[in-house]
């Protein structure tokens, strides 16, 4: 998400909150530490997705792996957050909550859509995993921008 903001020249204007539940996942993100092996696929899938510059120019490796540059970690906040317990935080522009619905059951995964449609700003975007979908509500609440990447809109 970096990169993108990065490319579009605005990301010196963004915060971008990265939670999770889980204080391990927190602090291995934070490190922002990757075997190269991995690199190499992250390289294909940005040059896939329409990537503008080298990829190699936001990180520096060593033998084994690579580090994302600071301008790159500099404006993300890591914080714990359990999303079916906790409330919202910030309102925000976009939402990626992608794969993680699957582990919720219906009444629950009900209940994050509202507090996602109450979280987002009216011109924001909520963005879901392949396989989740929208549920009870949030149906009409929310209008597909395009619904085989599960990119929706408030209304």
């Amino acid at each position: 998400m970096a990169i993108l903001l990065e490319e579009e020249g605005i990301y010196d204007r963004c915060r971008i909150y990265a939670t999770d539940l889980s204080e391990l996942v927190l602090h291995r993100a934070k490190l922002a530490t990757y075997p190269l092996t991995a690199v190499q696929r992250y390289t294909e899938n940005y040059h896939r997705a329409g990537g503008t510059r080298d990829f190699s120019s936001y990180y520096t490796a060593d033998q084994e792996h690579a580090l994302i540059h600071e301008r790159l970690r500099r404006n993300v906040v890591f914080s714990l957050h359990n999303l079916a317990s906790d409330g919202s935080f910030n309102e925000f522009h976009l939402i990626c909550c992608r794969n993680v619905l699957i582990y919720f059951d219906r009444e629950t995964q009900e209940r994050l859509f509202e507090k996602f449609y109450s979280a987002l700003a009216p011109d924001g975007f909520l963005v879901l995993g392949k396989v989740e979908t929208l549920l009870g509500a949030a149906r009409t609440r929310f209008v597909a921008v395009d619904g085989r990447e599960r990119v929706f809109r408030p209304l």
